[in-house]
């Protein structure tokens, strides 16, 4: 009986070195794609944990890591769809803080250019803004796009390309 507990707590304990080595080698990748979905850094960090705290119940079934990654991945962004429903029904939107200005045009400019592209991105569509950040922040492909949010590859690059001329048309109006 000894060794079959002995054999248990090894097991375990190689699942949650497992569990911890992804922890560690992703965490901050999807808290950046959260950042850009919900434009909060505590919020983003709330999703991603939630998404490591339902990945620890059901990781049995998940063997493989890029599996357990795009079922992370997948969990982040309905997470920060979640989240963001909450928000629109708890408040306004609150546009985000002006960045201090340092005295070097070219940061100025950049932190100008970033502000403006994020104020636009805010004016699309959910899903096309999902698109846009899964694709061009976190360069995923269009395969792992649409397994992420559930669609096809085509409604993929059909979504990004109109997102993109969407953008493309918001910030000429603003200029």
């Amino acid at each position: 009986m000894r060794q079959l507990m002995a054999g248990a707590d090894r097991l375990r304990s190689a699942e949650e070195d497992e569990a911890v080595a992804l922890y560690a080698a992703n965490r901050l990748r999807l808290v950046r794609l959260a950042v850009l979905l919900v434009d909060d850094l505590q919020t983003a960090e709330d999703v991603v944990q939630d998404a490591f705290a339902a990945f620890l119940v059901r990781r049995k079934g998940l063997d493989d890591q890029d599996k357990a990654l795009a079922y992370l991945r997948t969990s982040v962004v309905n997470g920060a769809r979640s989240k963001l429903r909450r928000r629109r029904t708890a408040r306004a939107y609150v546009p985000p803080r002006e960045v201090p200005r340092d005295g070097t045009s070219e940061g100025v400019l950049l932190a100008e250019e970033h502000r403006e592209v994020l104020a636009a991105m805010q004016q699309l569509g959910a899903r096309q803004r999902e698109v846009l950040v899964l694709r061009y922040w976190s360069g995923l492909s269009e395969a792992e796009i649409a397994d992420a949010l559930g669609i096809s590859r085509g409604a993929v690059k059909s979504t990004a390309s109109r997102a993109l001329d969407a953008l493309e048309k918001i910030m000429e109006v603003s200029r």
